[in-house]
């Protein structure tokens, strides 16, 4: 370092012994480059940054954006793309009774799952905003750079397993909150499931379903919020959005 530091004011010296007008104007532009390269951060740093600002931005943005969405009264249960069904023997039961009319006890859990869903979505908002600020700055520029969804793709992969984690307690007193444990057990009584012992299963299986299509629900509006941002000069709020998603 102390020898490069010689070496420029040597080549500084130089610069500043010439004489003539031009000579001055190009000693003044030799100089700019000289000192201010060893004063600013490099382009890839200030790029890595941005990129890293930008995307937790857009992402914290899709993320409020969805989970508002979904977490309306009938934000899951009247939406036909994410709408919650019933899982396995249940949704079985219900598809044989309704042409009976006898599927009202497994209509009603239905609709109760996603009630749950529609509730826990405060607690899903928090959790995956959480894990958007972990986002790292080495990993940042190569997903602005990726595709419409790259952000949201990223974000799942890396962090879905833990989500599952902490949204399941939440899910699980929202279930219970809306009645669906207490609707399952009407529905298993009414509705000829040769279920017995079988219902605590039914209820774990339950909640781990609702779980996943939650998350399902959140991740597909974050990604059509992260698409939004990156195509859509309006949707970009903020100076360090329209840096990175508006200059190409």
């Amino acid at each position: 370092m102390r020898r490069s530091v010689i070496a420029i004011a040597f080549v500084a010296a130089a610069v500043l012994g010439a004489t003539g007008a031009s000579a001055q104007t190009e000693r003044r532009g030799i100089l700019s480059e000289i000192f201010g390269g060893l004063t600013r951060p490099s382009a890839a740093a200030t790029s890595q940054r941005d990129a890293a600002s930008a995307l937790r931005e857009a992402l914290t943005n899709g993320v409020v954006a969805a989970t508002t969405r979904l977490g309306r009264v009938d934000g899951f249960y009247r939406d036909g793309r994410v709408r919650i069904p019933l899982p396995g023997t249940l949704a079985s039961a219900q598809r044989s009774l309704r042409p009976l009319g006898m599927a009202e006890p497994l209509d009603d859990l239905e609709l109760r799952i996603n009630r749950a869903a529609e509730a826990a979505m405060p607690q899903a908002r928090t959790l995956i905003v959480d894990a958007v600020r972990g986002i790292t700055f080495s990993d940042a520029l190569s997903i602005v750079r990726g595709g419409d969804d790259a952000g949201t793709r990223y974000l799942r992969q890396r962090t879905e397993t833990r989500l599952t984690e902490l949204l399941r307690p939440h899910m699980q007193s929202a279930l219970e909150r809306s009645g669906a444990f207490t609707a399952l057990d009407t529905a298993v009584s009414r509705s000829r499931l040769n279920a017995g012992a079988a219902v605590g299963r039914l209820r774990s299986d339950m909640i781990d379903f609702a779980v996943t299509k939650a998350l399902d629900g959140a991740f597909a509006y974050v990604a059509d919020e992260e698409k939004a941002i990156r195509t859509d000069p309006a949707k970009r709020t903020s100076d360090v959005l329209r840096r990175v998603f508006g200059g190409g």
